[in-house]
């Protein structure tokens, strides 16, 4: 496969990515999957078939970079 091409968080707004994950979750639930297990397993893996490429779900997310969406959903949940 060809090399993804990725965005720091830190160069995307906050809504941008939020946009992201929402499209992602709402194709998956339109076409029957369970978003949050299917979302985690791409986060988890890395592994584009997580995704289904309905209203172009995962060409969108693989612009995240995991890594730090998963430092930032870190850093939200033990927010006070």
């Amino acid at each position: 496969m060809g090399e993804t091409k990725k965005f720091s968080i830190g160069n995307q707004n906050e809504a941008e990515i939020k946009k992201i994950i929402l499209t992602t979750y709402e194709a998956l639930l339109e076409k029957g999957y369970n978003p949050i297990s299917q979302i985690v397993g791409y986060i988890l893996t890395e592994d584009p078939t997580y995704i289904t490429t309905h209203n172009n779900a995962r060409n969108l997310i693989r612009r995240v970079d995991r890594f730090e969406l998963l430092q930032n959903m870190l850093k939200d949940y033990i927010k006070e």
